[in-house]
């Protein structure tokens, strides 16, 4: 789904227009990368936890040549579905009940 047909599918869920749900959405990225950079976690309810972790030095080989060469550390963004998420995904987008 591009970015075009998920916010037309959600400004007829929500019932708004299609410039103000875009503006939602990108209020909502713009307050996630916010805490992002603070380093914070952001929880959302009924489906998952995003938060930044680092990522940490380490040596890698390349296959081809079998050279090896250290990675630097870096900043990564990790999601962690909730548990019913996960369920659901595993059944095939099918509830369980």
């Amino acid at each position: 789904m591009n970015n075009k047909s998920f916010i037309s599918e959600l400004s007829q869920r929500l019932g708004y227009i299609q410039e103000d749900t875009q503006k939602m959405v990108n209020t909502v990225i713009d307050v996630m990368n916010d805490v992002f950079q603070k380093g914070d976690v952001v929880v959302i309810p009924k489906f998952g936890t995003f938060e930044v972790r680092k990522r940490l030095e380490r040596i890698v080989v390349n296959p081809g040549t079998k050279q090896r060469m250290l990675v630097p550390p870096k900043l990564v963004l990790n999601f962690k579905p909730t548990p019913a998420v996960k369920e659901k995904l595993k059944n095939g987008g099918k509830d369980n009940g």
